[in-house]
């Protein structure tokens, strides 16, 4: 297995403005990914997203770093150890074509064991999280 990068494609019944908020404002990013976001959706800002309750110990806490904020086009950032996440928004029809990928898991020097492990992590994780954002964008699109 390639273990080098997690792509995927999506359609969101929302126009890329609102998907562009669901993705990157923290009101609306804990409402389909972590439990809690706290971050500046400007290049360069350092934020963090809590899966758990953030007042347990057992909460996993995550520092991401913003490294494109193009509204309402792209949106990309670096988290859990260097991994780079990129939203790319294509206006489709009514919705939006969202190009998704997480790349960076060969370079980040793990043996192959944790390699493989995280990366498979990450896939049940998007796999998990990114119907979510389908889901809650087009809702969002329709109170909107």
């Amino acid at each position: 297995m390639e273990h080098g990068s997690i792509e995927r494609e999506l359609t969101i019944d929302a126009s890329p403005e609102v998907v562009y908020e669901v993705i990157s404002s923290p009101e609306h990013i804990r409402e389909w990914w972590p439990d809690e976001a706290d971050l500046v959706p400007v290049p360069g800002a350092t934020g963090t997203i809590t899966f758990g309750d953030p007042g347990s110990p057992d909460a996993k806490v995550e520092t991401l770093t913003v490294v494109d904020a193009e509204p309402p086009y792209r949106f990309s950032f670096r988290w859990a150890g260097g991994l780079l996440v990129t939203f790319e928004l294509v206006p489709e029809g009514d919705g939006t074509r969202v190009r998704f990928s997480e790349s960076g898991f060969r370079e980040l020097g793990w043996e192959a064991a944790v390699l493989e492990e995280a990366y498979a992590d990450h896939v049940q994780g998007w796999d998990h999280f990114l119907p979510r954002l389908v889901t809650y964008g087009a809702d969002v699109a329709v109170r909107s």
